[in-house]
């Protein structure tokens, strides 16, 4: 990448890019991304800083990151009922992470812009037939329907209106008194309660319970500390088509710096995290916190290029690098890249994502991921980070509010039969709600050691 060349809003189109769609009519797009430009940004300048912040905090090793969500939302399932079981399910992730480990976690989600997925091939067959691929909804349907995969860039204008909508209920949840800690029994839902992982929680609700009584005795008054009443949640999506994420892209009144105004953090891929291409220039540009995703296939010399172009002002928070390396191959892998990026004194938050290297197909033509596959590479993780000396940042993980049938095993055991009961995902398999608590535990533990 040509450091020196003047970063601009739009100077990524000088750069090659991957991953976008070809639109069929390009007047037609120009007139959309014109209507994003012109309509309010979706989130601020300065809840991206005070993300910068709060990472920060987990860059030092003061704070764990808590990123979960959908692998791919969808236009169909927009409801107000599944967005706040899916924060149900995040904020009790998190209440037992902060509660058993005693660290603060910082809540993001894969919500309100993740509609767009990177495809490894231009087509995919669906049974008999073969069409263009699905790359999120944004830009096509999933029906399997040559038509229907047909890139429609009103598309991108609807995916802008339920990220609107999306962050609107999120804030008012959060900010307007449901995610109050005294509601965490209120939280647990009953496909939770009746299990096992979901009885340890209620514990912890209970203790978190006396210990608010125990404050309000002292005469604290509980209901005016906003620390107790509310919480911070952040968005995140994968910045993968440019001209939206152009279009939505602003210069801050108070700093004059850009920042991406579609989420609070931002992150590449790992098949579009070229150093000489699009996406890196753009995300280098941008004031946002940025993640990146790194395979196995990623060196050290090459991630410590990567923090110098994402992070040449060292600041806390602003990059994350976010491990997908598989089960078998964390404990080899990822050591030396802690030391590389850790010699240069660049500031770098680690976290794991332990979901996309350990997918498979079965026999039965179902995409999932095993339970314990997911749990091995978090251990191996924490496990790398031990011995190097580094702070495990954080985990980001692909949950679902519903009760689905995507991962095998967990709390409770999902075999490989029951995955045709509800496997309802558009792309990737997601953890169920019983599976993300008894993942919290798990993980909590491994913060205690």
């Amino acid at each position: 990448m040509n450091t020196a060349e003047k970063w601009s809003i739009s100077s990524w189109r000088n750069y090659p890019v991957s991953q976008q769609p070809e639109w069929p009519d390009r007047a037609q797009l120009d007139s959309v991304l014109a209507e994003i430009s012109k309509l309010p940004p979706l989130v601020f300048a300065g809840e991206a800083r005070g993300l910068t912040r709060h990472l920060g905090e987990a860059c030092k090793g003061k704070a764990f990151v808590l990123q979960a969500g959908d692998c791919a939302e969808s236009f169909a399932d927009f409801t107000a009922d599944s967005i706040r079981d899916k924060l149900k399910v995040i904020l009790q992730m998190a209440v037992v992470l902060t509660y058993a480990a005693g660290v603060p976690v910082v809540k993001v989600g894969r919500i309100a812009g993740q509609f767009a997925k990177p495809r490894s091939s231009p087509t995919e067959k669906v049974g008999d037939i073969e069409v263009p691929a699905f790359r999120g909804h944004m830009v096509n349907d999933d029906r399997a329907d040559p038509i229907a995969r047909i890139p429609d860039p009103k598309r991108l204008l609807a995916a802008y209106h339920q990220s609107a909508s999306t962050l609107n209920l999120l804030r008012a949840f959060t900010k307007g008194g449901f995610a109050d800690l005294s509601q965490v029994h209120a939280w647990n839902r009953e496909f939770v309660t009746s299990s096992e992982a979901g009885m340890h929680y209620e514990k912890i609700a209970s203790e978190i319970d006396r210990a608010l009584q125990f404050m309000r005795a002292c005469g604290i008054e509980l209901a005016s500390e906003a620390t107790i009443q509310q919480v911070d949640f952040f968005t995140s999506h994968e910045a993968l088509i440019l001209e939206y994420e152009e279009a939505l892209t602003r210069i801050d009144s108070l700093t004059g710096e850009p920042y991406g105004c579609s989420a609070h953090m931002l992150w590449v891929g790992e098949r579009t995290r070229d150093l000489k291409e699009a996406h890196i220039h753009y995300l280098s540009g941008i004031k946002n916190p940025i993640g990146v995703k790194i395979g196995p296939r990623a060196g050290a010399d090459e991630l410590v290029e990567l923090a110098e172009i994402l992070n040449p002002e060292r600041i806390p928070g602003r990059l994350t690098f976010i491990t997908r390396l598989g089960a078998s191959l964390i404990e080899e892998k990822l050591p030396p890249l802690l030391e590389g990026v850790s010699n240069t004194g660049i500031p770098v938050l680690w976290t794991c994502d332990p979901m996309h290297g350990n997918t498979f197909v079965t026999d039965s033509g179902f995409k999932t991921r095993r339970f314990d596959d997911v749990m091995e590479e978090i251990k191996g993780f924490f496990s790398a980070h031990s011995k190097v000396g580094t702070w495990p940042g954080g985990i980001h993980i692909e949950l679902t509010g519903d009760g689905v049938t995507e991962c095998i095993g967990g709390e409770p055991d999902t075999s490989e039969e029951s995955l045709e009961l509800r496997y309802t995902t558009m792309c990737d398999p997601r953890l169920n709600g019983r599976q993300a608590i008894d993942m919290a535990f798990r993980v909590a533990e491994l913060l205690r050691k």
